[in-house]
């Protein structure tokens, strides 16, 4: 009888659902939107009924799961999965641990969504099982996961590995946070973005502010591709936004020192060029040693990388 793992990555809009093979393989996957209605009660009710049809459609048994992993947004206690605050779904003070488990009467173990993404590049992915890995998400905010000899950094609060507020800027752009000049406000989608109109209000006749007069908003990929396209503008954003990235990874390289830094996200859609700049920025700043053992590279999984992360995460709590 083969053993799975259900996997489980919880976003804003959909939660996606997946059985995963010992071995890391999916078996399975599909999604469910996330019903954010009530503080964001009926979603544990949703998934563990669309996990039981879906069990139920394949004829297996519940005594073949192992257990169930889940990949959350906010702050997360590990030990318990006890969630401080998801402000996309409006959890707050949240026992999601205890709840999925009474229901489902398996193991639940709960990490942070950006903390099981990079279980899930470390296992499947670009990181090759390394002992030491930062992975960094650029997506509309910057996410991250930071891996040390083997093992997710929580920190005494469920902070650790929010990379994303590492502030680069004193003074800059105010964060959601609360705080002013995080890496998110630089190198998000989001910060991106506010670079790109910054510029068109600085220049009306750039081809910036000319996207912006006709579509009433700019993309990243506008972004992304003007540069390609030799738009001075443009280049000086993506510079600017790799240099911040590249000096961040530098600074947390002489932290944890790890083999490999991987970027994911919507933003690393851009692809080698972003990630050469990056690399060069982090080859100018970072300590010599730091660089020569430190590879980066981009996630490979996409969103695949929760799902996978969370068995991951079963496998490992369970082997404690």
């Amino acid at each position: 009888m083969e053993q799975i793992i259900i996997g489980i990555d919880i976003g804003g809009t959909t939660a996606k659902l997946g059985l995963i093979s010992n071995e890391g393989d999916i078996l399975d996957k599909w999604q469910i939107p996330t019903n954010t209605n009530d503080g964001g009660i009926h979603i544990i009710h949703d998934i563990w009924d669309s996990i039981t049809k879906k069990i139920e459609a394949k004829g297996m048994k519940q005594g073949q799961i192992l257990g169930i992993g889940i990949g959350a947004p906010g702050f997360i206690e590990d030990e318990t999965g006890f969630i401080y605050e998801a402000v996309n779904i409006g959890w707050r003070d949240y026992p999601l641990g205890d709840l999925l488990k009474k229901r489902a009467q398996l193991p639940v173990f709960v990490e942070n969504d950006a903390n099981v993404a990079a279980l899930g590049e470390n296992w499947r992915g670009s990181g090759h099982q390394v002992a030491n890995l930062i992975a960094i998400t650029l997506g509309t905010g910057v996410g991250g996961g930071i891996i040390a000899n083997g093992r997710i950094i929580n920190g005494e609060a469920g902070l650790g590995g929010e990379i994303g507020h590492i502030i680069i800027e004193k003074d800059g752009a105010s964060c959601n946070c609360g705080k002013k000049g995080c890496l998110e406000t630089i190198a998000s989608a989001t910060g991106i973005v506010r670079q790109a109109k910054q510029k068109a209000e600085e220049f009306p006749k750039s081809k910036l502010a000319s996207i912006i007069a006709t579509n009433g908003t700019i993309t990243t990929k506008d972004v992304f591709q003007l540069a390609a396209e030799g738009d001075q503008d443009a280049e000086q954003i993506v510079a600017r936004t790799a240099d911040v990235l590249g000096m961040a990874i530098a600074t947390m390289g002489v932290i944890l020192n790890p083999a490999k830094v991987l970027i994911g996200g919507g933003v690393s859609k851009a692809g080698e060029p972003l990630l050469s700049a990056i690399r060069e920025a982090f080859d100018r700043y970072a300590l010599p040693k730091v660089n020569q053992t430190c590879e980066l590279a981009l996630a490979q999984l996409g969103n695949d990388a929760g799902i996978i992360g969370a068995a991951y995460l079963v496998k490992q709590k369970l082997q404690k």
